[in-house]
């Protein structure tokens, strides 16, 4: 088995450091390393990490900060010169906590602790989705907004971005809609297009080829219709 590793840290040396362990340690495979946390988020998004170091101190976002910005997180291991933020970083469920400089020993400790929190079979477990009676954070012009799961209404994606629909407002946040669509419980939402996502409990009425919801009409797409159509029927049981 190979780990897919990643490196985010604004100090160069420390990356080179970084780097040299994961070279002398078998199964470990580096797949980026940058020093623009920004950049970050795309590239998780483009590539399959299971594992990531993350620095703290950082300009324009904060090691703490980005955490928050990624709905499906891998694991990661925080590095920083302080020991003052352990206590955050481990409420965010982060898998370990290394203080600068990083040494080897340290650096293998941290990677057996990542194969004990693994499966048999080293693969990650997979996360949970929510239920309707919990909430998520969602990014939105640089702000962490509080959505409900019991109130939204419809999702909606533009390009890289989505537009979550709740009973008292939109948030627009940089999303894949399927990766969302995971979060969800998926007795109580249903993918009803390739851009739309809705929640059974909120359609007012349907049509083969259509739901409304607060009267707003969306499409069902010819390649969800079947099995749209026969969950909907469903619901009338």
């Amino acid at each position: 088995m190979t780990i897919r590793c990643a490196i985010i840290d604004d100090d160069v040396l420390a990356i080179n450091i970084l780097k040299s362990y994961l070279e002398k340690t078998n199964g470990l495979e580096l797949v980026f390393a940058i020093e623009n946390p920004l950049e970050g988020e795309r590239l998780l998004l483009e590539n399959k990490i299971d594992l990531l170091f993350l620095d703290i101190e950082m300009p324009q976002l904060t090691g703490l900060e980005f955490i928050h910005t990624i709905l499906h997180p891998p694991k990661v291991i925080l590095t920083s010169a302080k020991k003052e933020y352990a206590a955050e970083g481990f409420d965010l469920e982060v898998l370990d906590y290394i203080v600068k400089p990083v040494t080897f020993q340290r650096f293998s400790k941290s990677i057996k602790k990542y194969f004990a929190a693994m499966g048999s079979d080293g693969s990650e477990s997979k996360q949970q989705p929510l239920t309707e009676n919990e909430f998520i954070f969602l990014k939105e012009n640089k702000k962490m907004v509080k959505v409900s799961i019991n109130n939204i209404l419809y999702v909606e994606s533009i390009k890289d971005y989505i537009k979550v629909h709740t009973l008292i407002k939109t948030v627009i946040t940089k999303e894949q809609i399927s990766q969302f669509a995971d979060l969800l419980p998926s007795d109580k939402f249903l993918r009803v297009h390739r851009s739309y996502l809705v929640a059974l409990n909120k359609i007012d009425a349907y049509s083969a080829s259509s739901i409304e919801i607060k009267d707003v009409e969306i499409p069902i797409g010819r390649n969800y219709k079947d099995e749209c159509l026969k969950i909907l029927g469903d619901l009338k049981k």
